[in-house]
């Protein structure tokens, strides 16, 4: 039973709402504002270069990245018999599929659309895995921050202006939403199947290190064949760099050690923060304009993140 006398801020019930904040909603938050500067950042790769070869170089890379960093520590995994390799190789396979639909769905409808409906999507995706593999069903306060939240993310896409874009085609805007669904779908397994390792009672760097490793392996087939162009100029380099290890390598590491504090539907709330950030770096990198319907989306979203913060 939870007692209902007030406590003070500055004791046990505050101590851990803080430790709570700071050892699983920050590194999330922090993740997901890193993930936010991917697109912008993808912008400067050379022309030439395929929305497969960008996201191949992000995930691709920055996944073996992650295996180097977290070394010998991932031997427990790899020896944790058959149940635990179906969920690795799951995770793993989503892994290769997320940046691969993430970032031709934003060459296809846009920077902003393909961000929104991937991340906007990723929440009710991450809880159906939560209620098929846990039968955990949704309680009021996670629908709450994910519908406030959820409409203030609309609403950042609705206010931002794209005025040097041309229109894109109804067939490439329809195609580019089912792949952002499938981006999120992506996610939504990967984020799970590591959660679930890492409350089965394994360390986040290891998980993250051989769930993104095997993944960034799958990838680097893609990145043989259409990373030419990317790695042809100097540009390139420094943009593959950049997205292998900023918005993949250290954006996972820290969103792992989030996952071990905080459970999968609550991070995928919490990086709906993403495209705000995405939204405001467009303004302030790219020379986009953001409407103040836009601001208010931003404002909507830091409302649901606040309400999903404060559950009890």
């Amino acid at each position: 039973m939870v007692s209902t006398e007030p406590k003070p801020s500055g004791g046990v019930g505050g101590a851990a709402r803080d430790r709570h904040f700071v050892t699983g909603v920050l590194p999330i938050l922090v993740a997901a504002l890193l993930w936010g500067s991917s697109g912008t950042a993808a912008s400067f790769a050379p022309e030439g270069a395929s929305a497969l070869s960008v996201g191949a170089a992000n995930m691709g890379i920055g996944g073996l990245v992650l295996l180097a960093v977290a070394g010998r520590s991932v031997l427990p995994v790899l020896r944790g018999g058959a149940r635990t390799w179906r969920t690795v190789l799951a995770g793993a396979v989503a892994v290769a599929v997320y940046p691969l639909a993430f970032y031709t769905s934003m060459d296809l409808t846009g920077i902003a659309t393909g961000t929104v409906v991937t991340v906007g999507s990723t929440p009710v995706f991450t809880k159906l895995c939560e209620v098929i593999g846990e039968r955990a069903l949704p309680h009021g306060r996670w629908m709450g921050a994910s519908a406030v939240s959820t409409v203030g993310v609309a609403l950042v896409v609705v206010g931002q202006r794209h005025p040097d874009e041309s229109p894109h085609g109804t067939g490439q805007i329809v195609a580019g939403v089912a792949l952002g669904l499938l981006a999120g779908a992506s996610y939504a397994v990967y984020s799970y199947t590591a959660g679930r390792l890492i409350r089965q009672g394994a360390s986040s760097r290891p998980v993250m290190g051989v769930m993104f490793g095997l993944g960034g392996l799958l990838l680097i087939p893609v990145l043989v064949v259409t990373g030419g162009p990317l790695f042809s100029t100097r540009t390139g380099l420094v943009v593959a760099g950049y997205l292998a290890l900023v918005p993949m390598a250290l954006a996972y590491f820290l969103f792992g050690r989030g996952l071990t504090h905080v459970t999968a539907s609550t991070a995928a709330t919490l990086i709906l923060i993403e495209p705000v950030a995405a939204a405001v770096l467009s303004v302030a990198v790219a020379g986009e304009h953001l409407a103040p319907l836009g601001w208010a989306g931003i404002v909507l979203v830091g409302v649901g993140l606040l309400i999903l913060d404060n559950r009890k």
